[in-house]
């Protein structure tokens, strides 16, 4: 039994989504009070339509459930055994979705309140709040989402410096590195130039003929696209366009903007030049991971993978994240927030959920676990141990903490997006591991891919249950 006499001071959570629930659940499990604050009921979102804790606003699924090849069943299995409250409350309301796991919206919130607000460690006000924790709260939790109150999200802004949160959110399509064909593309970095940490070949590069360029043009322009909620605004910003803003100005736009061929030879047809270049850059320090550069969209994900698949290359690719547009508060956590989600220079304060950089129910829930097991550790005066990396929560810790590639040649700009978990955040397994179980051979074609998830998601639980039993 946690003994309760160790801390009778509270650790602030402020939010009561997914994040804030799970952090305060696991804060409280572990014998130390919680203040969980909460605006709505006080003050409501544009987004939002109840005041229950944990609310989902969007679809009513958590996504696939499969913990055998899939990244998001990964993390459900891994936050199980972590004593989740998000999944069990799921799994107590969990309506049929074939593999996938959706719930009823209305009975697992309730369920999530409920279970907060009998806690006898847990307490619940209502209320905004609008500045950074006081001093006195020596351990508090920040979880407020993607729709941070405008108060507060301008106190966070000037502690940070005004670089470090992005209000609306440009996200260009990430591919997997191993499903481009490299048959057809090269490595090369525009004029062979070598930037900070660079070889000249920090690019892979996929070329278009007039043909080619002028189809996926015409298909760009035709494509199914998304309305913003009037809610969002209109974020379009100088070097955020979506491409068929781009392409709807001019055929040729894309085609002297990230498209251009300039400085680049195919490596394949030296003696052709392209028409026009896709440029894919390493996303992740991994190299598991390459973005679309300057391929920032409002396609529905549909339209979008049958366009991006007209690239050369990308005939086969398999896509991490799908790019998007759209209204999204979110940290540079990289720089500004340690290994414990903790704020760099304010020691105590930390951050959870999709402000820190994740997307995502599950993956929201995940970061309020750690924060909230991380702030409870530390209040306990016992060490703050993070997850190994080679599981869905520490991959996703390891993302929002460090996981990405800066581009300082460019001018500073920020390169570190909002994700969620995928098999691309997580370490390449070991040389020689590669081995299908069933029948101890290498495996080739399709089934490598499949194989390789298999086998990352099974090292992925046994390193969490041993994380977790430690």
């Amino acid at each position: 039994m946690p003994d309760t006499s160790i801390s009778p001071n509270p650790i602030h959570v402020i939010g009561g989504g997914l994040a804030g629930s799970e952090a305060a659940w696991q804060i409280a499990s572990r014998g130390i009070p919680v203040i969980l604050h909460e605006m709505r009921g006080v003050r409501e979102t544009a987004a939002h339509k109840t005041d229950g804790l944990a609310e989902l606003v969007c679809s009513n699924s958590f996504r696939s459930d499969d913990a055998t090849s899939n990244a998001v069943g990964v993390i459900h299995a891994e936050m199980r055994m972590a004593n989740s409250l998000i999944m069990a409350c799921a799994d107590a309301h969990q309506v049929p979705a074939g593999g996938a796991l959706a719930v009823d919206r209305d009975g697992f919130s309730n369920a999530v309140t409920e279970k907060l607000a009998a806690h006898p460690l847990i307490t619940i006000v209502r209320e905004e709040v609008t500045a950074l924790p006081p001093e006195d709260w020596d351990q508090a939790i920040i979880a407020t989402g993607p729709l941070t109150a405008p108060a507060l999200a301008e106190a966070i802004s000037a502690k940070t410096g005004k670089e470090a949160l992005a209000f609306f959110d440009a996200i260009a399509p990430i591919v997997y590195r191993d499903t481009v064909d490299m048959d057809i593309c090269w490595y090369q970095s525009r004029y062979d130039k070598v930037g900070p940490g660079g070889t000249g070949k920090d690019y892979i590069n996929c070329p278009m003929n007039e043909a080619e360029y002028n189809a996926f043009i015409d298909a760009l322009i035709a494509g199914d696209k998304t309305d913003f909620k009037e809610w969002e605004g209109t974020p379009y910003f100088d070097g955020c366009l979506p491409i068929e803003v781009m392409a709807e100005r001019g055929r040729e736009t894309l085609r002297h903007g990230p498209m251009k061929p300039m400085g680049l030879t195919n490596a394949h047809k030296p003696d052709e030049k392209p028409y026009a270049v896709v440029q894919l850059r390493q996303d992740n320090a991994l190299g598991t991971l390459y973005n679309m550069v300057g391929f920032q969209t409002k396609l529905r994900y549909s339209a979008q993978k049958d366009v991006l698949k007209m690239i050369p290359g990308l005939q086969d690719a398999e896509f991490a994240r799908l790019g998007g547009l759209h209204r999204n508060t979110y940290l540079n956590s990289p720089t500004l927030l340690d290994g414990t989600l903790a704020l760099k220079g304010r020691p105590g304060l930390r951050f959870a959920g999709q402000i820190t950089g994740c997307e995502g129910y599950v993956e929201s829930a995940g970061i309020g676990l750690l924060a909230g097991r991380f702030a409870a550790a530390e209040r306990l005066g016992r060490d703050t141990v993070a997850p190994p990396p080679e599981t869905a929560l520490g991959a996703l810790l390891g993302h929002v903490t460090g996981g990405h590639i800066s581009h300082e040649e460019e001018g500073g700009k920020r390169s570190f997006q909002p994700m969620n978990i995928n098999f691309g955040l997580f370490p390449e397994l070991e040389p020689g591991a590669l081995i299908d179980p069933e029948t101890g051979k290498r495996p080739r074609g399709k089934a490598k891919s499949s194989v390789k998830k298999q086998l990352v998601a099974k090292r992925a639980l046994e390193a969490c249950k041993a994380w977790v039993d430690a």
